[in-house]
């Protein structure tokens, strides 16, 4: 009996552990409260559009979600005792057709969740339509979902003023983006949540794309009230590691703290699968930039 009791406390001890760092997924939320502003993207069924042929990264394969017309937030919770009070809005790359949903999205949110960061998954609305390179309802959505996740800091017990974006290629010119272009919303105010500020408190951007182009200081206004950031690439990237090259001297110009990591290889689109190439590291050297930041106290 007594060998019992003592395998009955463990058992109990343990589910209680569990109950402390388990991660929990909240139910996704729908961005707008009726039919989103500007054009619907979907030509079809939002579905998986990966198939046999699809690339794989790492070894393994990639959901490249397609035909997204109703935009969504879905917020990854870490452990109680985890919680730093930090949060970021996760943006997944794809050309603006797509969106690799788990290699730069889900993933993502798991290993922010292990640092002790509350994660939003931004599922924006893709794709972009023929000759529209940077659509505007992309903004539209990143601008309402980053107003939505601060207006919930504190039932999430998060800090406000410790709530970031990261993104990835597309993703990351779309974090540019909402960094650069918090002044004046994409839409009309549409109900309270638009009352919340949605200028990220600071920024990673990983082998983001589209930064170069004749109008950048036109569609990325950089000052000084740009948040810092931390930008990475690899010098091979055929997307051209000009795109953090440039935009990182901009941030200096405008004594914007910014750390820069070029690599010199990797290629694009790794996510955060751990490969032997040094640019795959980056979500450790992005962990240090926060912590030096005060961002995971």
């Amino acid at each position: 009996m007594k060998f019992t009791a003592v395998k009955l406390f463990l058992l109990v001890a343990l589910v209680s552990l569990n109950s402390v760092t388990a991660q929990e997924v909240l139910q996704p939320m729908a961005l707008w409260p009726a039919t989103p502003p500007g054009r619907v993207a979907a030509r079809g069924e939002e579905k998986d559009t990966t198939n046999e042929k699809g690339n794989k990264v790492a070894g393994k394969s990639v959901i490249r979600l397609g035909n997204v017309s109703s935009p969504t937030l879905t917020i990854y919770k870490p452990a109680a005792d985890k919680n730093t009070g930090a949060a970021m809005l996760i943006c997944p790359g794809g050309g603006y057709n797509i969106l690799a949903y788990d290699l730069e999205g889900t993933e993502v949110c798991e290993w922010l969740n292990s640092i002790g960061v509350t994660a939003g998954l931004l599922k924006y609305r893709v794709p972009k339509s023929e000759g529209d390179l940077r659509p505007i309802e992309a903004l539209m959505d990143a601008q309402r979902a980053m107003s939505m996740l601060r207006g919930q800091a504190s039932e999430l017990g998060l800090n406000e003023n410790r709530i970031g974006v990261l993104g990835f290629s597309a993703g990351g010119h779309l974090s540019a983006r909402l960094s650069t272009n918090y002044g004046q919303r994409a839409y009309e105010a549409v109900d309270e949540v638009d009352k919340m500020a949605c200028r990220p408190d600071f920024a990673v951007l990983v082998y983001p794309a589209y930064l170069i182009h004749k109008d950048h200081a036109e569609e990325l206004p950089v000052d000084g009230q740009t948040p810092p950031m931390f930008l990475t690439m690899a010098a091979d990237d055929p997307v051209d590691a000009d795109n953090v090259l440039e935009f990182s001297l901009a941030l200096k110009h405008a004594k914007v703290p910014v750390e820069l990591h070029l690599y010199p290889k990797g290629g694009h689109g790794y996510g955060l699968r751990r490969t032997e190439a040094a640019c795959t590291h980056w979500p450790d050297r992005a962990a240090e930039w926060m912590r030096g930041q005060g961002l995971l106290k």
